[in-house]
């Protein structure tokens, strides 16, 4: 699965993109989350406050509960203002 990571989000993360294998009970972008948040402090710190993150699967926009798979791409986000 490659997770790609924007803005602030890739700041606090330390990478603009990784390639990851999380565990069978990864299913949706929710126990994503709640993985990665586990997997140190600067995913802890960028999903602290997930009111300000959007996520988009395979190019998508997708909800807490879409679900994810292994060759998926997931994009996280902060909500984008146009004018």
């Amino acid at each position: 699965m490659k997770l790609l990571y924007f803005a602030w989000l890739r700041s606090k993360v330390g990478m603009g993109e990784e390639t990851v294998a999380p565990p069978a009970e990864v299913r949706d972008v929710s126990s994503l989350i709640a993985w990665l948040k586990e997997r140190g402090p600067g995913h802890a710190a960028a999903f602290a406050d997930l009111s300000v993150v959007r996520v988009a699967v395979n190019q998508d926009y997708a909800g807490l509960d879409h679900p994810v798979r292994a060759g998926d791409e997931v994009a996280f986000f902060p909500p984008v203002t146009g004018g």
